[in-house]
């Protein structure tokens, strides 16, 4: 009895162990392109859309190339056609040090600093620089470290650290910090180490190969490598990728570094900015730097408002610009903070300037694909019937909605004992939850039940009111 209560246990902590969060656009690994851009049909999570992946594909290598800068591009479409998973996609098939930030249009009005502020700094975490510097290494094999105390027990404490390579041997004399810092790391004889002449860090690279006996007790993560040759002082190229807001948050005297981790840097001064991008090019012409040009992703830019437009064009006009990405699911509305209709809500200047990329419904093929990919994703089995009911449903009202009744049709499952959910499992689940139609509907039916209802005999008013 007592050992089918432990059996039980373990499995409830494989269980707890194995849970992930899963979010919407997790399935998401690239674009699906071949090396011909060529979308698949089906490939890295990406489902249809063929035309504007392929377009984002081109985007996509224009950003790799790295010499363009200000390019600003439009995701448009209705609402749950992709616009968001294509720039996620883009996104996970950028290059691991090119920098992607993504943002909300309504992000910047609830930022504690002015809106054209957090535009420039959206815009320079957008931006990368490879900065590379040569830094003297001291590399060899610990022979023998030796800390020693004063009798009495209060003075600082005296170090010798031998190292040797294949070549030579040195007795180095050891400071307060440098001991302490070789207490922290356990440095022992038969140890490989590199310090950093320049800020005196100590790393550990592994165990020498001379002292790996097969009788040893070692831990699983040790490391054997081989006695270094040649000098113990080396020359060695560093290369450091950050982004330009982090320069200018490091170089900005009111916050110092500091602010970098505790996220409230404030409003930085334009001179800083301009020193530090004539330093960047300085940088560039003598060879020690590379941009790295990223993207910043605005979702739902018909938020934003004709300030932050004419500012963007501005923005997009530096050379110090990443390429811009926005998307959108509205079609002839009013620009923000003014009286006049465009499409998208985008002043007509700055749609000009902009290479649009449209998306269009997904097709029942592709809804039922997209649903299989999420089932998988969320760990969920579904009879072949079921899904047909909820590739049906997610036609008829939207593909968000299906999606979301996955997980919830799932648990319904679980709870009557079953393993695959079931057409009754997905009727349940849409019973319980409506859809936003249905909604619609039910308000319709029982407005005068409802508390400040205003569609009794005030249509126009209401039409007016949403329009």
């Amino acid at each position: 009895m007592a050992a089918a209560n432990t059996l039980n246990k373990v499995q409830e902590v494989r269980e707890v162990t194995r849970l992930e969060r899963i979010g919407a656009h997790s399935h998401v690994r690239g674009l699906g392109l071949n090396d011909d851009l060529e979308p698949r049909q089906v490939s890295q999570g990406m489902v249809g859309q063929l035309a504007a992946r392929r377009a984002a594909g081109v985007i996509l290598e224009m950003i790799k190339e790295g010499k363009i800068a200000g390019r600003a591009l439009l995701i448009a479409g209705q609402p749950g056609t992709g616009k968001t998973a294509i720039a996620m996609g883009m996104a996970q098939a950028m290059s691991k040090d090119a920098p992607f930030q993504a943002m909300a249009g309504s992000e910047i009005f609830s930022l504690e600093m002015s809106k054209t502020e957090a535009l420039t700094q959206a815009f320079r975490k957008s931006i990368g620089v490879r900065i590379k510097e040569e830094t003297e290494l001291i590399e060899g094999e610990v022979v023998e470290v030796s800390v020693e105390r004063p009798a009495t027990g209060t003075g600082a404490k005296v170090g010798k650290l031998t190292l040797k390579t294949t070549d030579m041997e040195t007795v180095f004399d050891l400071g307060q910090k440098m001991i302490e810092q070789i207490t922290k790391e356990k440095i022992q004889a038969g140890d490989i180490i590199t310090i950093d002449k320049s800020s005196g860090k100590v790393s550990k690279l592994g165990r020498s190969f001379t002292r790996a006996r097969d009788y040893d007790a070692t831990d699983s993560q040790t490391r054997f490598v081989q006695c270094p040759e040649g000098e113990l002082q080396k020359r060695k190229e560093v290369v450091h990728t950050v982004t330009i807001h982090e320069i200018d948050v490091i170089n900005s005297r009111t916050q110092g570094f500091l602010a970098l981790f505790s996220g409230d840097t404030g409003e930085i001064k334009s001179e800083v900015r301009e020193q530090i991008n004539s330093k960047v090019a300085e940088w560039r012409e003598e060879g020690k730097a590379e941009i790295i040009p990223g993207v910043l992703f605005i979702d739902e830019v018909h938020m934003l408002d004709i300030e932050c437009f004419s500012f963007l064009n501005r923005l997009l006009e530096s050379d110090m610009a990443p390429v811009l990405i926005m998307a959108t699911n509205r079609g002839i509305t009013r620009i923000r903070g003014t009286n006049y209709k465009s499409p998208h809500g985008i002043p007509i200047d700055l749609l000009d300037r902009l290479l649009i990329i449209a998306t269009s419904p997904y097709s029942e093929k592709e809804t039922k694909q997209i649903l299989e990919i999420r089932c998988e994703e969320e760990d969920v089995e579904m009879e072949e019937q079921a899904l047909t009911v909820l590739t049906r449903i997610g036609l008829e009202t939207s593909l968000r909605y299906a999606i979301q009744l996955i997980t919830a049709a799932s648990l319904v499952c679980r709870k009557r004992k079953g393993t695959e959910v079931s057409v009754e499992d997905i009727k349940k689940v849409y019973s319980l939850f409506i859809d936003e139609s249905r909604s619609t509907t039910f308000l319709k039916e029982y407005q005068e039940e409802f508390m400040f209802n205003e569609l009794t005999g005030a249509g126009d008013a209401t039409t007016m009111e949403v329009s």
